[in-house]
């Protein structure tokens, strides 16, 4: 059941508009959801006791809900895609509020992730430019969106990590899968920004090494022996290694580091839960 709305813009406020000058629209991000599984069900949507991860519920609300409400709060947000292969599952799993929004949009994805993306991105479904971010991202927030856009600097893809340092600070036991390189570690947020019509080879890129998402140095060996040598020695920075990457697909790539350490928590595992939980009881009471 897709719902297909009318892309959404902003208008960039001033006090006057001298010389008839109309003020000038700006694109807001339309944001794709992940909240598909695998089909022989997720790990911890079985621990949970719930038939799909998206809706398991974390003090109160799912975590579908929380990433939703976080993106409705922000400004910079248009449309919303909620991606999964049983759509109106979720849809009926979710409050009235945002079940009926008119806004939010409920689209089936097909067998891969990068794939079910590739095929809406710069279509009436998800008009440019595109956020996608995950279902399990249930520490979202308008503070941690505000941050990403505001870094973004119009690369044609940029990918949000907090840095091991921020991690560390403010969750010194936190277990986060780390990529390292010159200068400094990082983890994925799970906050991917696709520009324009030039994203598109990185998204088909992202769905030939989806299943070595978790390995850094398998994804950049496919851009060759040098740059591989570079990443596992580090002698390369995280910025210098997308840079490269990019240029190999003829666009500009980047990552935005954020300085929330929440950012780069999201829920694969029940230790995961376990902080995700205590965060957001002492947040919310």
């Amino acid at each position: 059941m897709d719902h297909i709305r009318t892309p959404v813009t902003a208008v960039t406020k001033s006090e006057n508009f001298p010389n008839d000058e109309q003020p000038r629209k700006k694109p807001l991000w339309t944001t794709i959801i992940l909240a598909g599984q695998r089909p022989e069900g997720d790990p911890m949507a079985a621990y949970c006791n719930v038939k799909y991860k998206a809706l398991i519920p974390i003090n109160g609300q799912t975590m579908l809900e929380r990433v939703t409400r976080a993106l409705l709060a922000s400004p910079d947000v248009g449309n919303i895609v909620i991606m999964a292969q049983s759509p109106e599952d979720l849809q009926s799993g979710l409050a009235p509020d945002l079940a009926e929004h008119e806004g939010i949009s409920f689209v089936e994805s097909g067998d891969g992730i990068a794939t079910s993306v590739h095929n809406v991105i710069g279509t009436a479904i998800a008009p440019w430019p595109v956020l996608v971010t995950t279902a399990d991202n249930a520490l979202l927030t308008a503070e941690i969106l505000d941050s990403f856009f505001r870094s973004h600097n119009r690369q044609d893809v940029a990918v949000a990590v907090v840095e091991r340092k921020t991690m560390l600070a403010a969750y010194p036991d936190a277990r986060r899968t780390w990529l390292k390189f010159r200068g400094g570690a990082y983890s994925g947020a799970n906050l991917f920004a696709l520009h324009n019509e030039a994203a598109k080879p990185a998204v088909a890129f992202w769905s030939s090494v989806e299943k070595d998402r978790k390995k850094g140095w398998k994804i950049f060996a496919r851009f060759g022996p040098w740059l591989l040598l570079r990443a596992l020695s580090r002698t390369i920075s995280f910025k210098g290694a997308m840079s490269d990457a990019g240029r190999r697909m003829a666009l500009r790539a980047e990552p935005i580091i954020l300085p929330i350490a929440e950012a780069a928590i999201d829920v694969d595992k029940p230790d995961d839960l376990e902080l995700v939980t205590g965060i957001l009881e002492r947040r919310e009471g």
